[in-house]
């Protein structure tokens, strides 16, 4: 068995057991995208990487670029998930249309990250190529700025590191910065056997992640504490001018509608 298939095997076998403590803990109650998503990094990985790739080998492209569409689309659940659960103790303030504005703030995020995460050797691939580098490396970058903002506001968030929320963006931020730092590496450089070492120590990264969230939620978690009155003015604020904001559009909106009949 050769290095590859043992990291593979690891991570699938770490993941089941976090999915376990996920389920016994209870907390995929708060976290369901994020626990479906580790279920479904088990189940492509046993469908794509070990079933298509042996009896289908004609058909794994295809079935890969499908998974890997998939994949984004958890990943960008799990962002929204993580922002919605952090505002858990002021979420009966916010109005409905909050999680619809943080999916937007994540899109826009991601769209200004988007042009940045390119190099030299990028722009000799074919387009699907190019698309797939700039989703992997875009969300990359959007799981690190995720994770450091929650450490870096800690204090105002009032989360710490057994809040469940900081030890999911830990684990992502860790994998990710390993994921970023390697791509830059290969921007500049050709193929060959540091290139594929390289791409084994991203592997290493995800399953350190894995572990590292095995023993957070082999642990209690810590009771989530309120707001402190700062944050909560802030975010109450924000609110308010997005509120305002919305309706002045719509006003204007119709207004136009009107003006336009008569």
């Amino acid at each position: 068995m050769n290095l590859d298939v043992t990291l593979l095997l690891a991570g699938d076998v770490t993941t089941a057991v976090v999915v376990g403590l996920l389920v016994g803990r209870g907390v995929f109650r708060t976290f369901p995208i994020f626990s479906s998503y580790l279920v479904w990094s088990i189940l492509s990985d046993i469908v794509i990487q070990f079933a298509v790739a042996r009896f289908y080998p004609a058909a794994f492209y295809n079935v890969y670029v499908v998974g890997l569409t998939i994949d984004f689309l958890f990943q960008f659940g799990v962002l929204v998930e993580l922002s919605w659960s952090v505002l858990r103790p002021l979420r009966a303030a916010l109005p409905r249309w909050s999680l619809f504005a943080i999916g937007t703030l994540i899109i826009a995020a991601g769209a200004v990250v988007w042009p940045l995460v390119s190099g030299p050797g990028v722009s000799s691939f074919s387009l699907a190529g190019r698309l797939q580098v700039h989703l992997q490396e875009t969300f990359s970058v959007l799981r690190i700025l995720f994770f450091l903002v929650l450490a870096g506001g800690s204090q105002l968030l009032s989360i710490g590191w057994r809040d469940r929320e900081l030890q999911i963006a830990t684990g992502l931020g860790f994998y990710s910065l390993v994921s970023l730092l390697v791509w830059m590496n290969h921007s500049a450089q050709t193929y060959g056997t540091q290139y594929h070492l390289l791409d084994q120590a991203v592997a290493v990264s995800y399953v350190c992640s894995l572990a590292y969230w095995v023993v957070s939620f082999a642990t209690k978690e810590a009771e989530r504490r309120e707001f402190t009155p700062q944050m909560q003015s802030l975010l109450l604020a924000m609110a308010g001018t997005a509120r305002s904001t919305r309706m002045a559009l719509t006003d204007s909106a119709s207004d136009k509608n009107r003006r336009g009949r008569e």
